[in-house]
């Protein structure tokens, strides 16, 4: 960008690509990723945790970081709307899958959230919580493919679909849901797991920048998490399933090994994280 450029045009182009590039499904521009849950698991698997959606953030990420420059926008009014925005997508979306039943539209609306971690961390333009926004791409990734994964393993073993139904499962289905539990902490932002570090840097990046707004959605987000995510875990290992109910046992071993992959990926991507680290720090040597 030129030096010529107005304060109000910045803010007008930052408005066209976080709002423009939509896989990255920033509230009002979300809801083809709802719409998206019909397809096969292993497709909603894939636009939810991979390849589409990560293609929206990670292009608002480069675009923030490389086209318009982090010590460029910082402090600029234009701009300000943008952890709001993104804070509220944040608490709407997590409020709608505590309210969902659907375990694959809960899942979704927990995906709409946790793009919007990025963006907002990525808002905050402060070097931490870029590279908690890198991280979080990575992090989101393995856990949310993983509770996918598990969610069609589900279907496939037992034909459930309602969170509601899942009573007992996992003594049915132990290495399924263990994953799920795993890919569930990780969303939550708990250790050992993934995202518990991409959270860290978030939230060292706003308090080093005195976001406090962010610090609030960050920390009211994350009991939101446990909020849907941890009553699924409490039913599957601690409720017993209805009397006369049938018990099919796991998935398909190929369908069971994918996911305990995932899951392994989630716990190593915590105790490892120098690569990924490495590679988000390098962000901000422009």
């Amino acid at each position: 960008l030129g030096a010529d450029i107005s304060n109000a045009a910045i803010g007008g182009l930052l408005a066209l690509f976080i709002f423009g590039i939509g896989k990255a499904a920033v509230m009002p521009m979300h809801r083809w990723l709802p719409a998206a849950m019909v397809a096969p698991t292993p497709v909603s698997a894939l636009l939810h945790a991979v390849a589409v959606v990560k293609a929206g953030v990670f292009s608002v990420v480069k675009v923030i970081v490389y086209i318009f420059g982090v010590e460029r926008i910082a402090g600029l009014g234009s701009v300000d709307w943008l952890p709001f925005i993104t804070g509220f997508t944040i608490i709407a979306a997590s409020v709608v899958a505590l309210r969902s039943d659907n375990l694959k539209r809960r899942l979704a609306y927990s995906t709409i959230s946790q793009l919007s971690y990025v963006v907002l961390a990525a808002a905050l333009l402060t070097p931490l919580s870029v590279i908690g926004a890198a991280l979080h791409i990575v992090s989101h990734a393995v856990g949310k493919i993983t509770l996918f994964f598990a969610a069609g393993a589900i279907y496939t073993a037992e034909h459930k679909t309602l969170v509601s139904e899942l009573d007992g499962i996992g003594w049915r289905m132990p290495l399924t849901m263990t994953a799920f539990a795993i890919g569930a902490i990780s969303m939550i932002g708990l250790p050992p797991a993934a995202g518990f570090i991409s959270k860290w840097y978030m939230l060292q990046g706003a308090v080093s920048g005195a976001h406090w707004n962010a610090v609030a959605v960050i920390a009211a987000s994350t009991l939101l998490n446990a909020a849907y995510f941890l009553p699924i875990v409490y039913r599957a290992f601690f409720i017993r399933p209805a009397a006369g109910s049938a018990a099919h046992g796991e998935a398909p071993w190929t369908m069971v090994a994918a996911l305990c992959m995932t899951a392994a990926a989630t716990i190593l991507l915590f105790c490892f994280p120098d690569v990924p680290l490495a590679l988000a720090r390098q962000m901000m040597v422009v």
